[in-house]
């Protein structure tokens, strides 16, 4: 018995000699440069919190409704235009890339809240009507800073105006899930929701002559103006689904006129059809 209790002490002498041998020897792999430990599959690391001015029109479409849409026209779009969105996150554009792509309608990010003006909105703006693409301004919505009265007239006093050159598109009000601190409705009832959006689209109207066009989701609408009704008779959709159809529309509409099916596309920027042939393109513009 002693014999056997001296072997088994040994044994484990031996054990926890090697144990503690290649403990070091990882301990020292880990202090090695360019060493890396595999981590746990937790997914994606966690978003950086947005910050103020760095939104894009479709920015909380995928988180919300699935994915980022198809790489190219969805089949099925006889009489259609195809076209782009692009904000301050594309730079300088190439848009005589664009065109040879077969673009040839634009929208460009102007301005957000009223704190927000796209430093790269001239080149964009400017660029792209010089390529010969009909063109407009759109403003992402922030209705927990400001009034929609305020974000209205400081989008038309800094890119979002009209003209009657059959090349500039009427405004486009962006409005989608708060990519911001709060709820996803901007910690807003749904009537005080559709008053906000009221209020913007009537001082678009006064300002520029034009109704804007109203961008959002089927599902974003509904939750957060309750599917109010009150807007598809005068403010043309603009609607954003990562799909291979528009689907279902928001009350008050028969009708999409611009679809945002993917927010991958070539060259650049968000990728969008016009639901129509070129010259209603062009009436829209004419006004």
């Amino acid at each position: 018995m002693p014999s056997y209790r001296s072997g088994s002490s040994r044994s484990t002498r031996r054990t926890a000699t090697a144990v503690g041998m290649l403990l070091s020897v990882l301990a020292l792999l880990l202090t090695l440069p360019g060493t890396a430990t595999a981590a746990p599959d937790d997914g994606p690391a966690p978003a950086e919190p947005a910050q103020r001015g760095n939104a894009w029109m479709g920015m909380t479409v995928p988180g919300h409704e699935g994915g980022r849409g198809p790489d190219r026209t969805p089949p099925g779009l006889a009489a259609s235009v195809e076209g782009v969105d692009v904000s301050s996150h594309q730079g300088n554009v190439d848009w005589n890339g664009l065109w040879g792509s077969g673009v040839r309608w634009a929208y460009v990010k102007a301005t957000e809240g009223t704190y927000y003006r796209n430093d790269y909105f001239s080149q964009q703006y400017g660029g792209s009507y010089n390529v010969g693409m009909i063109r407009g301004a759109y403003h992402f919505a922030n209705p927990k800073d400001s009034g929609g009265a305020a974000q209205a007239n400081f989008f038309v006093d800094h890119g979002g105006g009209w003209s009657k050159d059959g090349k500039t598109l009427p405004g486009v009000l962006d409005i989608e899930y708060n990519p911001y601190d709060g709820n996803d409705c901007y910690d807003m009832s749904a009537s005080a929701m559709v008053n906000w959006i009221r209020d913007f689209t009537n001082t678009y109207k006064a300002r520029t002559g034009r109704d804007a066009v109203i961008y959002t989701t089927t599902s974003w609408w509904t939750a957060c103006t309750g599917n109010n009704g009150g807007f598809g008779a005068t403010n043309p959709l603009w609607i954003a689904r990562y799909a291979s159809a528009p689907g279902g529309l928001p009350a008050g509409w028969g009708f999409h006129t611009f679809w945002q099916y993917t927010s991958t596309g070539p060259i650049v920027g968000d990728h969008n059809v016009f639901n129509g042939a070129y010259d209603r393109l062009q009436a829209l513009a004419n006004g």
